[in-house]
């Protein structure tokens, strides 16, 4: 088992790999970053990934923490040579992974219509591979690792095969255990999930979900979730990019003087539910910025009136929101 890092105090914001692990994702506005889309060679995107890695150790409050996946194209490659190439330690960074879908874009952005970028299967075969290919590439790192988008028709909240899978793995390898949920659905799945034991012993430590100043609707069961000792981590905390075009949270944020994206994650971060959220930022810049959340959500739990208030004028409905996400395209 790894032993207990000295540092145990996990950071409230980390790098999410998503978007620099791969050539094509479904953040707005790849292009104005990384150029066109067919000139993005593993090199380059391995180099601006380097290069938020960068800033991420130098302005990290504490222990810098990185979330790869499977699917995340090279994203565990990238992480693992990052931190051996600089002799970082595993007791000096934490490292998030996940399981459940495989990468076959073969390093392409646009795809035959209809053609997936990553598929998806939660059976225990698979899980057992993954596990080995993530245990290769960055094992004496990882700390924890998770179900990639847990949902009621994959079958993973229902297998006891797979869940006896996964408590061996926290066994054996010391790594806590966590699922990621998405959809209008990701209440409803976490709930399920925190029914789940083996031996008597509560199967996840954590949960990593869809919430932001838009799609709000699976807080009541993250407050349940955090209340019953559950991690919890927020992913698309900007909406994939949607909420640095919203009007409002545009407004709020010079009335704050702050930038749109500190708003939104504080905004996050600010909530009782007391998540850690993960930034998407592909530049040093981007990262520095959203960095700077943790700052506003201080300012934000000390005036709970201005943070309903923008709450509740940024909510979407979540079948909307999501139907939204489902269209948006690679690039």
């Amino acid at each position: 088992m790894k032993p207990p890092a000295p540092n145990q105090v996990i950071p409230k914001l980390g790098l999410g790999m998503a978007a620099l692990g791969r050539p094509g994702y479904i953040n707005l506005d790849r292009d104005g970053i990384f150029g066109s889309s067919d000139s993005r060679p593993i090199e380059k995107m391995q180099k601006q990934a380097d290069l938020v890695l960068d800033s991420l150790f130098a302005n990290a409050d504490g222990r810098p923490w990185v979330d790869c996946a499977r699917s995340y194209g090279l994203s565990e490659e990238f992480v693992g040579e990052y931190l051996r190439k600089n002799n970082v330690k595993p007791s000096d960074v934490y490292v998030s992974s996940k399981w459940g879908y495989t990468y076959v874009a073969d390093w392409q952005v646009q795809l035959e219509k209809g053609a997936p970028h990553e598929v998806k299967d939660h059976s225990v075969d698979n899980f057992l591979k993954q596990v080995e290919e993530t245990n290769e590439m960055i094992g004496e790192y990882v700390d924890l690792y998770q179900i990639h988008s847990a949902t009621f028709e994959s079958g993973v909240l229902e297998s006891v095969d797979i869940h006896k899978a996964l408590h061996a793995c926290k066994l054996d390898r010391g790594w806590a255990i966590g699922l990621s949920v998405s959809s209008p659905k990701q209440g409803e799945i976490l709930r399920r999930a925190m029914e789940i034991e083996v031996d008597g012993q509560k199967l996840f430590d954590s949960v990593q979900c869809t919430y932001n100043l838009l799609e709000q609707s699976a807080g009541p069961a993250l407050l349940e979730a955090r209340r019953s000792g559950m991690d919890i981590i927020i992913k698309e905390g900007l909406a994939n990019g949607r909420v640095l075009r919203n009007e409002v949270i545009i407004e709020y944020a010079k009335q704050l003087s702050c930038t749109p994206d500190a708003l939104a994650l504080g905004c996050i971060l600010a909530q009782g539910f007391e998540p850690r959220v993960l930034s998407g930022a592909v530049t040093p810049d981007q990262l520095v910025s959203n960095l700077k959340a943790s700052q506003i959500a201080e300012k934000l739990k000390a005036d709970e009136q201005l943070l309903n208030e923008i709450m509740a004028k940024c909510v979407m409905d979540s079948e909307d929101y999501w139907n939204h996400r489902s269209a948006l395209e690679w690039n």
